[in-house]
Order: C-alpha cells, then structure tokens, then sequence
C-alpha cells in the first residue's frame, strides 16, 4: 500500500510569556516606536497521516522554562497525550534548530529518528557554541542528550531541501541559528509552511523587523524572501514560530481550544 502524501497538522501551545517589543525585534530603537510588552507563545507542531506521526520540536521542560521565568501551560509530553499522540510512537522528531525552548523533550520519544540540520548539530557541538551570545538560548543538558543520540545512531542529518517523506519537505534557510529548518507539509487542500524561529512573529515578515537574537543576519532576510515566495500562491499557509496570533489563526481543535489549533 502507497504512503498517503497528506497529512494533518497541529500547533500545540504548551508555554507562554509577556515580554516587552525591545526584547524581541533586533536594534527596536531603530523603528522611533515607544516601547511596550508583547506577548510570546511557545509550540512544537504535529505532522501525522494513517502511517505515521511527525513532531516537529518538542519544546522546552520544566527545569529550562522555570529557571527563564516562562509559563509552562502544559508540558509537552502530557499534551501529547492529551491530544492522542504515544510519544512511544512517534516516528521523527523535526529538531528545526537546538534551543532550549526546541529540543528540551527528546528523551520523551523512545524510538524516533531524530532530524537536524547537519550545519545545526555542528554548531552547537562545535567551539563557539559555548560563547555567551549563543549559549544563553541553550541547555548544556539538551545538547549532551542530542549527543547521546547522535552516539546511539538515532540521528539523520539533513543539508539544504531534503525530503523527509512524501509530503514532507525540510529546508535549511539558517539566519536564526546556523542550521534552521522550515518545514513544509502537504496537506489535503493546502500547503503548510511551518516556519518555526525562520520566523517569530508574523510583524517581523509584513514590517521586515529581525528577530532579536540572530547568526547570520543576511540569511535571517533571505528566509523571510523564501517564505514569501513559499506562500505566495492561494492555498499556502504560513505558520510563525512563536506569534499567539497563531492561536487566532486557525481552527481549534475540539475540546483543546487553549491547548491545540489545526492548520489543516
């Protein structure tokens, strides 16, 4: 039996914050804007057919949140469950990039394949991870797990577009981090570009404002045209990383309004 090529896909919401709008767009001063608080929500995605479940990120835990003051609405794996996904049998897991509020979870799947940007895992195993401007968005924990797997060969590393399965295409934009992926999902009357940190908050694409924390910052412009050129045609959706509009966006899912939005 062919593998169905569509797929369903979901924004968890399992955080949250309220931070000011200095905090979270690259040089605000620049913009000759009074500042003022902005809120910020924190998601990994699920991907999922009749044969197989995809989570793309997986959030941050208890201890990472706590220690950054963020709220934690409902840890990722309960939500999980609550929403009917086994973590057990999840089999990828999307790691879009290594930060903290990212990939703080990966132990919870027992048997997923793991998937990231080769540029991403080398960066954060590599000499200037460690450098303050970088390792303030990282856990040492998370970075010795994704290690750990990496010894266990449960890690696929992926460079550039690359098909993950039919109907699920990852593409390598950096700017945010070395290594950030997109994701693009086919679903049944649409494609979903899950954009994660490639995009935060929807302003930053409509007004051309960065994002405050930042690698390359040409690339960080360069996603933002990909991005529009991914949904420029009707029946493209776009999903920002980190925007509680999303929430707003899109339909929520029965009896999970707080909790889950369906894309598609």
């Amino acid at each position: 039996m062919a593998e169905l090529a569509t797929f369903e896909a979901l924004a968890v919401r399992y955080g949250t914050r309220t931070t000011m709008r200095s905090e979270v767009f690259l040089h605000h001063h620049l913009y000759g804007e009074t500042d003022s608080p902005i809120g910020m929500d924190y998601y990994f995605w699920v991907v999922r057919n009749e044969r197989r479940t995809i989570v793309v990120d997986c959030g941050f835990n208890e201890r990472s949140g706590g220690a950054r003051g963020r709220t934690m609405l409902c840890p990722p794996p309960e939500a999980m469950r609550a929403l009917g996904i086994d973590p057990a049998e999840v089999t990828h897991v999307v790691v879009t990039h290594a930060h903290y509020d990212h990939i703080g979870n990966l132990d919870a799947f027992p048997t997923a394949r793991i998937v990231i940007a080769a540029e991403e895992l080398a960066f954060w195993t590599g000499p200037y991870a460690g450098k303050r401007l970088f390792a303030h968005s990282a856990e040492a924990d998370d970075i010795a797990v994704l290690r750990r797997l990496v010894s266990e060969d449960r890690v696929d590393q992926v460079r550039g577009h690359t098909q993950l399965v039919p109907g699920v295409d990852l593409i390598e934009v950096g700017g945010h981090t070395p290594g950030q992926l997109v994701v693009c999902v086919r679903c049944k009357d649409s494609l979903v570009v899950v954009a994660s940190d490639a995009l935060h908050y929807y302003e930053e694409l409509d007004l051309e404002r960065p994002f405050a924390h930042v690698a390359d910052l040409p690339a960080m412009y360069a996603g933002f045209d990909l991005l529009r050129e991914l949904t420029a045609a009707p029946g493209r959706l776009l999903v920002a990383g980190h925007d509680p509009e999303v929430m707003h966006r899109f339909v929520p899912v029965a009896g999970y309004e707080s909790l889950a939005v369906r894309i598609a």
